[in-house]
């Protein structure tokens, strides 16, 4: 990410406008060029047979791997999931960190690290 703030801001000394990820002329990204060039990726490394538009793995599927990954990560290093939710959610763009609940896949995991809270917070109100 800072490799390409650093060759977008070098591209486009004044932003032209707010986004961060930007197109050949400076703006916005267009979300049905996105969608376009991420089938076609994802034909090419396999993850979408050729004619499936509509079957195989979709762009938005990334956020809900990315919010999984970082919860993962942060249960991991022992980081306070609960102060940190907001973090999370500023970065998915959502005004309320209930808003990202929706993102987070039951995987076993992330389920293992929510039962010990849950647990410990029981045995705490015993």
């Amino acid at each position: 990410m800072a490799d390409y703030t650093r060759r977008r801001d070098a591209r486009w000394p004044i932003p032209i406008g707010l986004t961060f990820f930007v197109g050949e002329q400076g703006l916005r990204l267009n979300y049905s060029a996105i969608i376009l060039v991420f089938r076609t990726v994802s034909r090419g490394i396999g993850l979408r047979h050729s004619g499936d538009a509509y079957r195989g793995p979709r762009i938005h599927d990334l956020r809900h791997s990315y919010a999984d990954a970082t919860l993962l990560r942060w249960y991991r290093a022992g980081e306070g999931v609960e102060q940190r939710l907001p973090v999370l959610s500023t970065y998915l763009g959502h005004a309320h960190p209930g808003c990202t609940y929706c993102y987070l896949s039951a995987c076993p995991e992330l389920m293992g690290h929510a039962a010990r809270k849950l647990e410990a917070r029981w045995e705490a109100l015993s």
